[in-house]
């Protein structure tokens, strides 16, 4: 009887939707409206876009393995952190997670089961980050394939992997805070403080740490070592003899986009940074991240050891074979009064760049030489040979301290051990 009753009830609620033009159709499932799929597709569109500005896949990808399943060993100086699985699948990736999910791992540094992440996922960065840009990313998320890869658990020392200690940590370092624009800058500069504060996390590199692995607001983007990579960042500020205060805003444009410009080429991390994410950039938004750069005011690095206490006589032996090895080995490309053929060849002359606390940077670049990437605006760049077979650690030593203090450059002298501890290190 209740089965008769149902069969009618339907049959008069066709009847009355005939008659009275109600939108009612006897199906279980109704075609998606043409609006709604593509305001989807925008989405997913988008949220493809801002992976690419966060660099999502450099850190959730195994050198060699499939994109976004996660694995990657992150060195830090209390352990070794590894990425998560950033897949659709239920069981080792995102699968089961809901929009809201996403949004507290990226605006609370927070798992889906209430646990605490750890910094390395830059959320402290990424908290900025709008609701809606963080829907994006998880729609985007959402259409990879699944790939099952478990997580590998993090190997920390204690009492690095406690709940306790981070709890203690984001106290100390972390506010949670969606971007908020400012009303006396122009759409550009807050777009460009946008991404470089938020999805670009620059200054997880570019800003110095404490002994914790916390930042220090006040000296914010003013250059760095980079923890455990043995890189110095350098400064992003509008700082003039470190930063980019006397850079035309094309030219930091022209770095971020091909890895090359009239004052710069990136090398080491940096390289990896333009070649999977920056150059994907659009022109707007990269115009945008430089109007920003160039609006922020000087701020001191911390002072960091780096040249040796030398009398007028040493000091004039090291800058004087120093010149006789970049006469021998660099000024066919770079010339003989430092002024270089860029962007194929770098200017020394007036270079502040290379005065930075640590010689660090250049040391590894005359042992190893190095490529900028090769971008779709660069797709064949010159590269700088390696001469840690041809100069000693005295040599490299006496050249670097050559570049360093001539042509206008001024910092201090770098000595053969300071070489000696930089030769082995890694090449990348």
């Amino acid at each position: 009887m209740k089965r008769v009753l149902l069969i009618l009830s339907a049959i008069v609620l066709a009847l009355m939707g005939a008659v009275f033009g109600y939108p009612y159709v006897l199906e279980l499932s109704e075609p998606m409206p043409t609006s709604v799929a593509q305001d989807q597709a925008e989405q997913v569109s988008r949220g493809q876009y801002l992976a690419l500005a966060g660099n999502c896949a450099a850190c959730h990808t195994v050198r060699g393995g499939l994109a976004y399943a996660g694995g990657r060993v992150i060195e830090t100086p209390f352990g070794q952190v590894l990425s998560s699985n950033l897949t659709p699948d239920p069981k080792t990736g995102l699968g089961d997670w809901t929009a809201d999910d996403f949004w507290r791992a990226l605006h609370h540094g927070k798992s889906k089961n209430g646990k605490l992440l750890y910094p390395a996922f830059p959320y402290p960065s990424y908290t900025k980050i709008t609701r809606a840009d963080s829907d994006a990313l998880y729609a985007y998320l959402k259409t990879l394939s699944p790939i099952v890869q478990a997580n590998r658990p993090h190997t920390l020392r204690f009492p690095y992997n406690s709940q306790f200690v981070l709890a203690i940590w984001r106290a100390l370092y972390f506010r949670p805070g969606a971007y908020q624009s400012d009303a006396n800058r122009s759409h550009e500069w807050n777009r460009g403080a946008y991404l470089v504060q938020g999805l670009g996390h620059c200054n997880a590199c570019h800003t110095s740490r404490d002994a914790l692995g916390g930042s220090s607001q006040q000296e914010d983007m003013a250059g760095g070592m980079m923890p455990m990579s043995s890189w110095y960042a350098s400064s992003l500020t509008s700082d003039s003899r470190g930063g980019v205060g006397k850079w035309d805003k094309q030219h930091i444009v022209d770095l971020l986009k091909t890895g090359v410009s009239e004052r710069a080429a990136v090398v080491g991390p940096m390289s990896e940074v333009v070649y999977k994410s920056l150059q994907h950039l659009s022109d707007d938004d990269l115009q945008a991240m430089a109007e920003y750069l160039k609006s922020l005011p000087p701020t001191r690095a911390p002072k960091q050891s780096s040249g040796a206490l030398l009398n007028k006589v040493q000091h004039e032996v090291v800058m004087d074979w120093g010149g006789k090895l970049y006469k021998k080995h660099c000024a066919a490309c770079h010339g003989e009064t430092g002024n270089g053929n860029p962007p194929a060849y770098l200017p020394f002359a007036a270079r502040h760049s290379l005065a930075t606390p640590s010689a660090v940077n250049l040391v590894r670049i005359v042992m190893n030489g190095g490529y900028p990437p090769g971008t779709t605006g660069n797709p064949r760049p010159f590269g700088m040979p390696p001469f840690r077979s041809v100069l000693g650690d005295e040599d490299v030593a006496a050249v670097v301290s050559y570049l360093r203090n001539s042509w206008g450059n001024q910092a201090g002298i770098v000595t053969p051990d300071e070489v000696s501890r930089y030769r082995s290190l890694p090449v990348n």
